[in-house]
This record gives structure tokens, sequence and C-alpha cells, in this order.
């Protein structure tokens, strides 16, 4: 416990799923948390935080703009002081087969994931360079993203763009002391519901034969990596795409 006191952090689509485990898991380890999603859901993470004796405030608004990215940044120093740590969280799916994909769904997964990426780290790196704060920026991808995945050209884009994202901005913020990484998670949410049966069922065969917890992970599985990266511990780790699945895959 207290591997993050005095912190100040902000995840994106934290009211539900891996993003909600991140917040809960960041506010027991000491950190103050704004929590974004695009629903009511960011309250009840908030209440759920300041009931186990946290501090969080909610932002409910979609990632992808400027305005939201400010906002979010605003919000931490408004409310906490400052702003240490982003977790570029929030995602959505539209699958389709490429034939059947509807401009509006590439265009809505990559303005969510990809977009949302860039503009809340551009407001997070800002700030983090005039007010000389060795901060933290820890970016979700996918196994999608290095390998594709069928029926979902969109959020494979998306993720692949999300590690070049990673790679380019560690080097640049490198300088400030600012390390920036990614990590890919497996775990059950209802994102990993949208996929196919057949693919869920390889999957947990696969799991319980190789998976370091022989099963399908939970989120709860993957915070601690997340508190890890988010935490003055891992000064010395930068650039990094790290897999946080259990052995699910691996690359």
């Amino acid at each position: 416990m207290g591997r993050l006191n005095g912190k100040v952090a902000i995840v994106t689509g934290s009211g539900r799923g891996l993003g909600r485990a991140f917040a809960i898991s960041m506010a027991k380890e000491g950190a103050s948390v704004v929590v974004n999603d695009v629903d009511e859901s960011a309250n009840a993470v908030v209440k759920e935080i300041k009931d186990a004796g946290g501090k969080a405030v909610a932002v409910v608004a979609p990632v992808g703009s400027k305005e939201t990215a400010d906002k979010l940044v605003q919000t931490a120093v408004k409310e906490f002081g400052k702003l240490d740590v982003l977790v570029n969280n929030a995602g959505i799916t539209k699958d389709a087969m490429v034939h059947k994909m509807t401009e509006q769904n590439f265009d809505d997964v990559i303005r969510v994931h990809l977009r949302g990426t860039f503009m809340n780290t551009q407001s997070a790196f800002i700030y983090m360079k005039e007010n000389k704060v060795k901060g933290r920026i820890i970016n979700i991808t996918s196994a999608a993203g290095i390998y594709g995945n069928i029926g979902q050209a969109n959020y494979s884009a998306a993720k692949s763009g999300i590690i070049g994202l990673t790679k380019a901005n560690s080097k640049e913020f490198a300088r400030f002391g600012i390390c920036v990484n990614a990590v890919a998670p497996a775990a059950m949410t209802a994102m990993f519901a949208a996929i196919p049966q057949q693919q869920k069922d390889m999957m947990a065969a696969n799991a319980a034969v190789s998976s370091t917890t022989g099963k399908l992970g939970e989120p709860e599985d993957v915070a601690p990596t997340i508190v890890f990266l988010a935490s003055d511990e891992s000064y010395f780790v930068t650039g990094q795409i790290i897999g946080a699945m259990g052995s699910i895959g691996s690359f």
C-alpha cells in the first residue's frame, strides 16, 4: 500500500472494466484519481473510491477532442493541485468485416482510441513539461494492434497506431524525465464479451494450460502492472509494450 502516495492520476474509460480496476487500484495505493467515462458509471466509481477512503473526482465526457483533454488536465490540477499520471484506457469496438465496415464505424473507433490517446497525451505533456513534472503516461494497446484481428480492422489499426505513438512519444519526452509505455492486457470485460464465442473458447482452453493463473484474467489481474508503471519505481522503463496476459498471448 502507498506506492502512489501523493500522485494525481487521470484514468480514461474508468467507469467499468479495466479502467475501473486501474482507478480503484491506484486509489488504494494512495493516488488521487480523475475518473473519466461517457456516462454516470464514472460517478459510481468515484463514490466507490471515496467510500473506501480514497480521493477521486469524475469527468463525464467522451475522449477524442481537445476540449475533453484539456478538461481532464484542468480538473486534476483544480481538484488535486497537479498531474503526475495519465492512463489512456478509453476504448470502443464497432466490429465488422472490411467490406461491411462503414466509414463512421472506422472513424469512431480511431477517434476514441488513437485520437483520444493523442489529444490526452498532448494536454498532459504540455502541463508536465511546463511544470517540470517527471510524469508517467500509460497507453492501453492490444495484441490486435500487433497481430491484427479478423473483423476488427478499425480496432487493430487504432491499437497499432497507439504502439507507434507510444514509441515516438517516449523518445520525445525522455529528456523531460517523462516515461511513456503501453500495456496490452487480456481480461474478462464487456469488450472481451463481444469476441466470437469460438475464439473465446479457444482462448479459455489455451489459458487453462498456459496461463499463469490457469484461467482467463480479470481486470484486477492487470491493474498491478499499471500501478508499477505509474510509480516512481518505473523511472528506468520507457518506450515499452508490455503484455499483461498471463501467457495467453506473447509478442
